[in-house]
């Protein structure tokens, strides 16, 4: 798919991978991190471990052994916090087997009193806001031809086509509604993979003011191959990569929330018994897509929730809380999806509607379009599509009980065909007693 994407003038854009790699680290004071705190975060890994490699030592901490992990791990055996268990001969210090000694385990627990944190080393603040930066979307410009390729598995109208475009290649904000099933969601994954064909390096966790935050999530984000064309297994990188192990190469991601979305899911959620906070949503979708679908059914109001977006939709700066009160920024690369089968009147002020960039009605489809949603539907599931079927479950199913077509009810009196031939040990067709059948399972009278 990533043919289908025009990027913005220019060789070498800031939408391109090609334009950021973390550079390799080398010393510990490439890292941003202090010698103590890495020293802490290795005890902390042995303590966990029990024993290990230097070259384990240095895998569990993304952290080149040679000039950096083999200098902490010397340090901790002259101040007698770790020592040499065993060794295989000819194979380097990196192969030296290491274990904690008891003053060891005592520097570890007090470590793990303020965070039992003990992964990859994170990536300073400062260091991810300016890789955002660097790989920042941009705008992704699609073209006509571009959208009927990407959503050539849907059945849009040239209309919908035509504002769907111009939304995508703004980047910042896009209003989709209209009644339940005709493809909200739909159109929004179609957008995700759409950003999904490029990828971004991110970090494993995040190092703000003394805290870690951890930011990969191996639920919203997907691995994507290293140079080698190897698929990641979300470990970090042996040594030998040429770049900074401590980053995960991912697609641009997509992330969806729904119900269960609360202003407390778009701030840092501090974990108490493990002393190290979780990125929110936002972050986690920073380079990407972010889809709240069903707006306007979560638990809080909707008004406090877009009041929540509109200095980040503004001016594509966030503004994070730390438990101590201190507020952290953080870039806001995000094309925000609202999503939602309420009336826009009931959810948001005029004020706030302005605000957001694009606003775009998926309404039922035509009698034409339904026609092709159920032809496109009906041969993946192996059923003869017949004209003469549709034209009997619409008059007897639709125009004649007043009810409108939605884009889903296809696939879904479909299945239904499928399940009720199988019942009855017949071929599964659009058949008056089988449409009748499948209509009779499925459709509900609410009034």
């Amino acid at each position: 798919m990533t043919n289908l994407l025009v990027e913005r003038s220019g060789g070498n854009s800031a939408g391109s991978p090609a334009a950021f790699v973390p550079p390799p680290v080398t010393k510990i004071e490439q890292t941003g991190l202090s010698p103590l705190w890495i020293q802490d975060l290795t005890l902390k890994i042995l303590y966990y471990e029990g024993y290990a490699t230097g070259f384990k030592i240095a895998e569990e901490l993304a952290l080149p052994f040679s000039g950096l992990v083999d200098l902490i791990l010397n340090f901790l055996k002259r101040e007698k916090l770790v020592e040499v268990k065993s060794s295989e001969l000819g194979l380097g210090e990196g192969a030296y087997v290491y274990t904690i000694t008891g003053a060891g385990l005592a520097r570890a627990r007090e470590a793990l009193e303020r965070s039992q944190y003990a992964g990859p080393a994170p990536v300073p603040i400062q260091v991810y806001n300016e890789a955002v930066r660097r790989q920042s979307r941009g705008r992704m410009l699609v073209t006509n031809r571009t959208m009927h390729q990407v959503l050539s598995s849907l059945v849009l109208s040239e209309k919908t086509f035509n504002r769907i475009g111009p939304a995508i290649n703004s980047g910042t904000s896009i209003f989709l509604y209209g009644p339940p099933g005709n493809g909200k969601t739909s159109i929004a994954r179609a957008i995700g993979e759409l950003a999904g064909s490029q990828s971004i390096y991110i970090p494993y966790a995040i190092y703000m003011d003394g805290q870690v935050v951890k930011l990969y999530d191996s639920v919203n984000h997907q691995l994507a191959p290293e140079d080698d064309g190897q698929p990641r297994d979300g470990a970090p990188l042996r040594a030998g990569y040429r770049r900074d192990m401590r980053w995960m190469k991912i697609h641009r991601p997509f992330v969806v929330v729904g119900g269960e979305l609360t202003l407390t899911g778009l701030d840092l959620v501090f974990d108490e018994t493990h002393k190290y906070y979780e990125a929110p949503f936002q972050v986690k979708a920073n380079g990407g897509i972010l889809l709240i679908d069903d707006f306007g059914r979560q638990q809080i109001r909707p008004r406090d929730l877009l009041n929540r977006w509109i200095v980040p939709l503004e001016n594509r700066i966030d503004y994070l809380t730390m438990h101590t009160g201190r507020k952290i920024e953080v870039p806001f690369d995000v094309l925000v999806v609202f999503s939602t089968n309420l009336p826009p009147k009931d959810l948001v002020d005029e004020g706030f509607m302005r605000r957001l960039r694009h606003k775009i009605e998926i309404g039922d489809p035509t009698l034409d379009e339904f026609r092709e949603i159920f032809r496109r539907v009906a041969a993946s599931r192996g059923i003869e599509y017949s004209e003469q079927g549709l034209a009997y479950l619409n008059k007897e199913w639709y125009s004649g009980r007043n009810r409108k077509m939605r884009a889903s009810h296809p696939r879904d009196l479909c299945d239904q065909i499928v399940d009720i031939a199988r019942y009855l040990a017949v071929d599964p067709a659009m058949t008056p007693d089988l449409l009748d059948k499948a209509a009779e399972s499925y459709f509900v009278e609410l009034e």
